[in-house]
């Protein structure tokens, strides 16, 4: 197991000339940026670094690279973002045009018609029985069973909370009875949310269906074409591009599968398995137990 720890990121920008970051736990909480992320970034610029955005983010890219400047950063200072709802939006315009899925979906971004409009002619269908595939982009609320044009939200209880399944695990199996495919345009499984909780992601309700014996197509992070775009949108050889990310299962594993180098940030949601104080270099033996235990080293 080989690794090295570094107490400022500044230490490696001459041993790259570009750099792939992820968004929730290195740049920003979802409220505001993270202390010294947007001086990071003008550092990287001041020594005429590449940049872009990966994110496991149901936003459009272009959405992602609006929301900056009230973040904190410049998007003059990025190449761009490739996200996850991005890559799933074009998947589903192309295989599923002009059918019908029941949407789970989460209030706290963007309104999710918004993300259904981007797929083509995708019409929201009022119950399981009408669909004829699923997409999961979200934490808060499952659309349907209802009259057409008047389809219910029922929440999904204490799941971004704690992770209880409880209330969408009758639909998930449902769903599989039908063998209707899943299209998960979040893989994440949990985020840190602003007040240092941890909030649970669409990737859990997922990985549940999968269990169940659904079939279900992932975007983004660790999945290798993802990474493949951002070093395309880069222009960079992959040896001179380093990932930033703070999870070991999308950051970390999706970079050592694609062949780029990564930087763990040890301050996201590893954080407490580390037992470190935020903006401390944790210990090395936690360190390795870490990346033992997760069978992944940066």
């Amino acid at each position: 197991m080989t690794f090295q720890t570094h107490p400022s990121f500044t230490l490696l920008l001459d041993q790259y000339d570009g750099f792939i970051l992820d968004q929730f736990g290195v740049m920003h909480n979802g409220s505001h940026g993270l202390e010294g992320a947007a001086d990071a970034v003008a550092a990287m610029k001041e020594k005429g670094k590449k940049i872009i955005i990966l994110s496991n983010s149901s936003s459009s890219s272009e959405a992602t690279v609006a929301k900056l400047p009230k973040l904190g950063f410049d998007p003059k200072d990025f190449v761009g973002a490739v996200t996850s709802g991005e890559e799933a939006s074009h998947y589903i315009a192309s295989e599923f045009g002009g059918e019908c899925a029941p949407e789970k979906k989460n209030k706290a971004v963007p309104s999710p018609m918004d993300f259904i409009a981007k797929c083509g002619s995708i019409d929201v269908a009022s119950s399981v029985e009408d669909a004829s595939f699923i997409i999961c982009h979200g934490a808060d609320v499952v659309r349907g069973p209802g009259p057409d044009g008047e389809a219910a939200e029922t929440s999904l209880g204490s799941f971004y909370a704690d992770g209880s399944l409880d209330i969408i695990e009758p639909v998930l199996k449902q769903c599989c009875e039908r063998n209707l495919r899943m299209v998960c345009a979040n893989p994440d499984f949990v985020m840190v949310k602003p007040d240092g909780t941890k909030g649970h992601m669409p990737g859990k309700i997922a990985r549940r269906y999968e269990e169940l014996g659904g079939k279900v197509h992932y975007f983004g992070k660790p999945h290798v074409p993802h990474f493949e775009a951002c070093i395309r949108d880069l222009g960079l050889e992959k040896g001179r591009v380093a990932h930033v990310g703070d999870s070991l299962h999308h950051d970390v594993a999706g970079a050592n599968a694609s062949g780029i180098p990564s930087v763990f940030v040890a301050g996201g949601i590893h954080r407490e398995e580390l037992g470190s104080k935020l903006g401390a270099v944790p210990d090395q033996k936690a360190l390795e137990k870490l990346f033992e235990t997760h069978a992944e080293t940066p």
